[in-house]
């Protein structure tokens, strides 16, 4: 199954949190993009998040955060192990 447009605005969400410090927080503010307030909301709604406009990661935020981490990073170094081949 591909990633839908909103799945992708919510891994991009969750790639903007540090999933190694729950002191590190994300505020979105009214003036973000629809896209991007609408995915926060959906990542709140998921118990992702603390709050429908950012807050902190909960538990399970930071372990999903930490795989979309890891998923990127998987992507991007065979990005650059292909270029460079």
């Amino acid at each position: 199954m591909p990633f839908s447009t909103d799945l992708m605005h919510e891994l991009n969400a969750l790639l903007r949190f540090d999933p190694d410090s729950g002191q590190q927080g994300l505020k979105v503010h009214k003036t973000a993009g629809d896209e991007v307030i609408a995915a926060m909301k959906r990542l709140h709604a998921k118990g992702l998040v603390t709050q429908a406009d950012g807050g902190y990661l909960t538990p399970l935020g930071r372990e999903a955060a930490s795989h979309a981490q890891a998923l990127t990073g998987l992507l991007t170094a065979g990005v650059a192990a292909q270029v460079g081949a």
